[in-house]
């Protein structure tokens, strides 16, 4: 029995610690199967947890965008925003630069809640999207950040409208005019441009001032002849015109009296 047990070999378990980059794969992967699943806010902190496990890995700067990027993916703006910009500070010369720069316009583009109110997250995202166009024009972030850039300038127009049609209530028509002018000026290439100017023509008719006032319709007509705004400004000069459609309805309205007379 002595000889039996002695001849027998013992098995030894020895556990080995895993090295720093294999730990930082792993957590780089548990965060990615997490944001797949949905479970933004736990993704986003095993992200964290590999950039910190490994700085020095080319995986780090990886994990710290897909940090920010998970937080972004479910509406998590501001911690989005908080990791962008350390990502900015931290790497900035890795190549996914032009991505954090465009991830960081779209939250405060998305942070956008009411122009009327708050322009400050409008300011922000415009002058990233033009950071964007200017620093790194033949990437496809330039060319959304271009198409962005109209619809903020359309949201910035329809600010300086609301405010127009504000002092108008209030009868204040100097000021009015002053804001349908920075439409005019500025905002030209907008949705809007053709209603400032009829608002301008309105105006300085109103406050009799003609010359003013054709000068505004004259280019309103040169322009935007077909668009609707035209037409009420050619109204406000020739009173007696009636548009087809006013005439249908006249003639319809006519047309009813006589059938009642008949019966």
């Amino acid at each position: 029995m002595l000889l039996i047990s002695c001849s027998k070999t013992e098995k030894i378990s020895v556990v080995t610690e895993k090295n720093m980059e294999t730990q930082m794969i792993e957590a780089f992967e548990e965060g990615y199967d997490e944001l797949e699943k949905g479970d933004v806010l736990f993704a986003a902190k095993k992200f964290n947890e590999a950039e910190l496990l490994y700085p020095q890995s080319e995986w780090a700067p990886r994990a710290a965008l897909m940090a920010a990027y998970s937080y972004y993916s479910q509406d998590y703006y501001f911690d989005a925003e908080y990791e962008l910009k350390r990502f900015l500070k931290v790497y900035p010369n890795e190549k996914n630069i032009p991505y954090a720069h465009y991830l960081l316009g779209m939250v405060y583009y998305e942070k956008i809640v009411d122009e009327k109110k708050d322009l400050e997250p409008l300011i922000l995202a415009e002058k990233k999207f033009k950071f964007i166009e200017k620093n790194y024009p033949d990437t496809d972030f330039a060319l959304d950040s271009s198409y962005k850039l109209d619809l903020i300038r359309d949201y910035l127009a329809s600010k300086e409208m609301y405010i127009g049609m504000h002092y108008i209530k209030k009868k204040k028509w100097i000021a009015a005019i002053n804001r349908f002018k920075k439409v005019v000026a500025n905002y030209e290439d907008t949705s809007f441009i053709d209603e400032a100017l009829h608002r301008l023509v309105e105006l300085y008719y109103r406050l009799g001032l003609l010359e003013e006032s054709q000068k505004y319709a004259s280019l309103l007509g040169y322009n935007y002849q077909s668009s609707e705004w035209y037409l009420k400004s050619y109204k406000i000069f020739n009173t007696d015109y009636k548009s087809k459609l006013e005439i249908k309805k006249e003639k319809k309205s006519i047309f009813k009296k006589f059938k009642e007379l008949l019966y």
